[in-house]
């Protein structure tokens, strides 16, 4: 198989995100312009014109109509997938790290960071069908987590909220009040910063890397941890493969993918 090189960025990716169908790739970077590729051929369909800073992150719904993206601009935009219209925009008072479409596409969750004498936030928001009537008002917002939060995810069936970043914590929160449900344990959690959080494709499991050295594999609903990938550099990336059961990770100063196979319904010792 011979691999797909694809040029259109100017300054470094921050993030990748394929469609359910996985025919088409999103790539964030900091160049202010998400794109879109074809993910057979690697041909470039189109850019995302808009956003004044770089963009961290960003998510596509389940038929592959809207984008959502979140920047440095301090600003979270929905965009037409097809046309590259700009749908609506979200204004924060700090930059928008992370963006995440909830099962249905109906609500979104996004973080923002610490900023001047604002702390780091999670906010629910609301997607409306008719751009006409979409509102900027937040159905929740979560305060209290310290540092930045690197990425903030839907759990099972939207009914939680899973976070991590800059404090090593993951938590899980009540994505209806906001209480917080559970975090994991110190001794058999991360040690340094979590810089990546990815679901499986059934939400079952999740998995973190870190600068620890060190990709962690956990139980969505009770935060067990389940298995532990030693690494002898920080982790920068990891993802879970929808078909195979391997999990691969990216670690800082290397440009190398590592797929390592897991059984998601074993007991690790």
């Amino acid at each position: 198989m011979r691999p797909i090189l694809m040029k259109g960025h100017e300054r470094p990716l921050t993030f990748l995100k394929y469609n359910r169908d996985g025919d088409l790739l999103f790539s964030c970077a900091k160049d202010h312009t998400p794109t879109v590729w074809f993910a057979d051929n690697g041909e470039r369909l189109g850019t995302y014109r808009g956003h004044n800073g770089a963009v961290w992150s960003c998510d596509v719904s389940r038929d592959s109509m809207r984008l959502i993206t979140g920047s440095a601009d301090q600003t979270v935009k929905l965009w037409n997938v097809q046309t590259g219209a700009q749908l609506y925009t979200f204004n924060f008072g700090s930059p928008a790290r992370s963006v995440d479409f909830s099962v249905g596409d109906k609500l979104a969750v996004i973080t923002t960071d610490p900023f001047m004498e604002l702390t780091s936030a999670i906010h629910v928001k609301r997607i409306a069908r008719d751009p006409t009537e979409q509102t900027e008002e937040s159905e929740l917002v979560i305060k209290g987590p310290q540092g930045r939060i690197n990425r903030a995810v839907w759990g099972p069936l939207n009914r939680t909220i899973v976070s991590a970043g800059e404090d090593a914590v993951i938590r899980i929160w009540d994505s209806e009040t906001g209480k917080l449900l559970r975090e994991a344990d110190k001794e058999s959690g991360h040690k340094k910063t979590i810089t990546s959080l990815t679901k499986s494709a059934d939400g079952s499991h999740f998995l973190t890397g870190s600068l620890d050295k060190s990709a962690k594999l956990w139980d969505t609903r009770t935060l067990t941890l389940i298995k532990t990938y030693v690494t002898e550099r920080p982790v920068n990336a990891v993802a879970m493969s929808p078909l195979l059961d391997h999990v691969s990770m990216n670690k800082y100063e290397q440009h190398n993918l590592y797929a390592i196979p897991f059984a998601p319904n074993c007991i690790f010792p």
